[in-house]
């Protein structure tokens, strides 16, 4: 590995630590690699205990030469993001938040709720931390705006849905309302989510003032009810400052080796959402590094950067920052730490609130709940995370199993897993269990947790303990495997016969129990999914030789099952690509199911 050394350039890019079984382990970036590298493993280096302990961990690294700092940095936050390597210090939040996204680049531009951000020219508006506020905005576009719900993509005229017959949609998809008319629709959902109070409302008066005067008195008084409706839903909101525009705020609240981050999300002068994060084992960080750490993870997820970041300090690299969140942005954006003024007194409350967040995560907390399972369950070692699986089915029917993912006191719903039983037919639990283990670990890629919690009792830890055994070369560690049962409440472990009770209240018992209740969850939650789509798959998608293009073309013509089922063999073979012998198959499948 020495000789290795000198053959780095020496040029800026990024380098990758790995362990014995080759797993990332550490990733940086360097203005120089050559001297970087060098000057982990000379004789003569310096380093403090958490780098001293990875580099005894390292068997072998590589690295990644790039044109400047820049790339590196780039670079640098998408490997971070990809492998969370256990030396590098990695932000607790691995969560993708909600936006609204209008869809202003489709002809009839509609209304939906994304995680990832595209570049598709729509409009994306949020984040909106914790989401309840955009749901409430979203019911309140399709109550009062009535633009759109579906995705149809409106090439040909259809017949309106529900919505239509609701009220609750214009129907341009039948030609009641002209593109125009439509497009100021979406214009007033635009004033709304930017918070263009003053402009919204005047638009609507001069409507409504003019429906009046053309007595379509009706159609006023609705605007009317809107004009009201919008007054009272812009009530509860906190405006903060509306010359403020759009700007996060971010704070830290530090103690011992770990950093409580606070991130006021403010958009057109309004407070739109916070979120609280943590970062742990941060010995012999700078608050400086540490700045810079959370900057470049926080905004290296589906995030859209604000033309202002106010800071309480200027992180390091802050020139290089910038320069990447503008890359990010596809515009301006600033890295701000204010002396005075408003911006000055939202870093003090993002501090406070810091604080206060820190005391409620109690992390130490967390910490004595894991060495409690240790010590209870008799495991090697304390489990930094937890895994769990599970399995739902009905008589064999639509059969799924389930994987969910525990760490550092919060579910991480990125590493959730599911998937349908293909091997199994019939009622068996064991096998179910199986096929559900083998295949997830496998998905993956064996990097799977500490300890793993198995849904079921004695016989379902038996059967996962032997799918770990047959697929040992794929994992990267050994992990602990402990089953727990139901009704009642009990954990059976693979070192004692005698099952541990968790009807006594403990916190572990409490933590264990409800790890097992968010696999069982999430796996019935798939399960009735499937069982539902399959009470109201269409009838037409199980007749051969009926695809989805012929399906519509039958109930656009048709309007519904019942009308095709009525009609007659010359009426259906009629149809553009239809012939006798199809339209007899249809007939003849349809009536069957009556």
């Amino acid at each position: 590995m020495i000789e290795k050394l000198s053959t780095a350039p020496q040029k800026p890019g990024v380098y990758i630590f790995k362990n014995e079984k080759e797993r990332v382990i550490y990733v940086g970036k360097a203005k120089d690699l050559r001297s970087r590298l060098r000057s982990y493993f000379q004789k003569s280096a310096r380093l403090d205990p958490r780098k001293e302990t990875m580099v005894k961990n390292v068997k072998d690294f590589s690295y990644i030469a790039t044109d400047n700092e820049l790339e590196a940095l780039a670079l640098e936050a998408n490997l971070i993001k990809q492998y969370r390597p256990k030396f590098n210090v990695i932000l607790r939040d691995d969560k993708n938040y909600p936006y609204l996204k209008l869809t202003v680049n489709e002809e009839w531009p509609r209304i939906e709720v994304v995680r990832k951000i595209k570049k598709d020219g729509a409009l994306y508006f949020g984040p909106y931390v914790p989401a309840g506020s955009m749901w409430e905005a979203l019911a309140f576009i399709r109550r009062n705006f009535l633009i759109r719900e579906c995705n149809y993509l409106l090439d040909n005229p259809m017949r309106p849905c529900i919505h239509y017959q609701m009220g609750r949609c214009p129907a341009p998809c039948d030609g009641k309302i002209t593109r125009e008319e439509y497009l100021k629709l979406v214009d007033e959902v635009i004033h709304f989510l930017k918070g263009e109070k003053k402009d919204l409302l005047q638009d609507l008066e001069k409507k409504m003032q003019r429906f009046s005067e053309e007595m379509r008195y009706e159609e006023a008084a609705k605007i009317r009810d809107r004009i009201k409706a919008l007054q009272r839903a812009w009530e509860p909101q906190k405006v903060i400052d509306p010359e403020l525009g759009d700007i996060d705020v971010i704070n830290l609240y530090k103690e011992e080796s770990i950093v409580s981050f606070y991130v006021f999300f403010i958009r057109n002068g309004t407070m739109i959402g916070s979120k609280d994060l943590l970062i742990k084992n941060t010995e012999n960080l700078s608050d400086r590094k540490l700045m810079h750490t959370f900057i470049m993870q926080f905004y290296s997820k589906e995030i859209i950067p604000p033309p202002e970041i106010i800071i309480p300090f200027l992180p390091t690299d802050s020139k290089y920052l910038e320069k990447w969140l503008n890359k990010k942005k596809e515009g301006d954006v600033k890295l701000l730490s204010p002396d005075s003024g408003k911006k000055k007194e939202l870093l003090a409350m993002a501090s406070e609130n810091a604080r206060l967040a820190f005391q409620n995560k109690k992390v130490e907390k967390t910490d004595k709940i894991l060495k409690e399972i240790q010590e209870r369950l008799g495991l090697g070692k304390i489990p930094e995370d937890i895994g769990a699986f599970d399995i739902s089915t009905i008589s064999g029917n639509e059969s799924v199993g389930a994987f969910i993912y525990w760490k550092d006191g919060d579910f991480r719903k990125n590493n959730y897993r599911r998937l349908r039983i293909k091997t199994v037919s019939g009622i068996d639990d064991y096998s179910m269990m199986e096929e559900a283990i083998e295949r997830i670990i496998i998905n993956l890629e064996g990097n799977i947790p500490d300890l793993i919690v198995i849904d079921g009792g004695k016989g379902h830890l038996d059967v996962s303990q032997r799918v770990i055994e047959k697929n040992v070369d794929l994992l990267h560690k050994s992990p602990m495997l402990i089953a727990v049962a139901k009704d009642p409440d009990r954990v059976y472990t693979l070192s004692s016969d005698a099952p541990v009770n968790l009807d006594d209240g403990m916190p572990s018992s409490l933590l264990l129990k409800r790890i097992r209740d968010e696999a069982h969850r999430f796996a019935i939650g798939y399960h009735k999914k499937l069982r539902a789509k399959d009470l109201f798959r269409s009838p037409l998608e199980s007749i051969a030789g009926i695809g989805e293009k012929r399906r519509l073309t039958l109930l656009r013509h048709f309007g519904s099952i019942e009308a095709i089922r009525n009609a007659s063999v010359n009426e259906i073979k009629g149809l553009k690509g239809f012939n006798k012998k199809i339209a007899e198959n249809i007939l003849k499948e349809l009536r069957r199911k009556t």
